[in-house]
């Protein structure tokens, strides 16, 4: 549920959110939309970008963030539509598991193109609008594997830690002017991705999908996997106008498990 104090206060400012049809992207879509933002919402698949639209009045774009070409294109078509960038969320990610000694660079590659080098061409590609904007913010989703090492994992945490590393760098580059540069960091999320991730742990170790997902639910300190609405009102939050001294952070949202 939108705060309150919320409403309206991004009136007319124009929000891209990459990965907008599922999970953390479409929770991010209803906070914004429902704070008065214009909104442009990228992915893979149109379905259900659609459904994402329908609900929030925003626009769906189709787009693989690992073409920076059509990334350009897309982003000229965003703002034809709604203006200027002023909201940029990247939160288009992929997950993979593998033992170290079995992962191939094909996987390799095709983590870190989707959640690092996308991630420096959508903030790239936008910058210019964001500097220009009063309200200018770039949000990236990251993840506790930003912050952690991961087994089994050692591509996608990789990936992660660069994209704090990115985040950092460019909230000291800006840090004089009107753009903050922030990331949230959550544990496992109750989305299609965690799903995933189940049906990886249950075919390497032989485990029932109950109990896989028991065991990654359990990662998190709370026992429960974190609600994506939760992650979507600290990007709001993050948006907002009152917010603007808040730059260079990693919020970590995990149920407690990195206290």
């Amino acid at each position: 549920m939108l705060n309150p104090m919320a409403s309206g206060k991004l009136d007319g400012l124009h929000a891209l959110i990459t990965g907008g049809g599922t999970g953390i992207g479409a929770a991010a879509a209803e906070a914004l939309g429902g704070a008065g933002a214009k909104l442009s919402l990228l992915g893979r698949r149109m379905e259900p970008l659609a459904a994402v639209a329908e609900r929030t009045g925003g626009r769906p774009i189709q787009c693989d963030v690992t073409n920076r070409d059509a990334i350009a294109k897309v982003f000229d078509e965003a703002r034809a539509a709604n203006g200027p960038i002023d909201l940029m969320i990247v939160n288009a990610g992929i997950a993979e598991s593998a033992p170290f000694h079995k992962m191939t660079r094909d996987s390799w590659d095709r983590i870190i193109a989707t959640n690092l080098t996308a991630a420096f061409d959508c903030s790239q590609l936008a910058i210019g609008d964001l500097l220009k904007s009063d309200n200018g913010r770039l949000i990236y989703v990251a993840s506790v594997a930003s912050l952690r090492g991961v087994p089994y994992a050692a591509h996608y945490g990789a990936s992660k830690h660069g994209l704090l590393g990115l985040m950092r760098s460019l909230a000291a580059e800006y840090a004089k002017t009107g753009l903050t540069v922030n990331a949230v960091c959550p544990g496992y999320v109750d989305t299609p991705m965690t799903d995933q991730s189940i049906a990886r742990v249950s075919q390497i170790t032989g485990r029932s999908d109950d109990d896989s997902r028991a065991a990654i639910t359990n990662i998190n300190a709370s026992g429960r996997l974190v609600d994506p609405a939760g992650i979507a009102a600290m990007i709001l939050t993050l948006c907002l106008p009152q917010s603007r001294d808040i730059n260079g952070a990693a919020v970590t949202i995990d149920g407690g498990t990195s206290a």
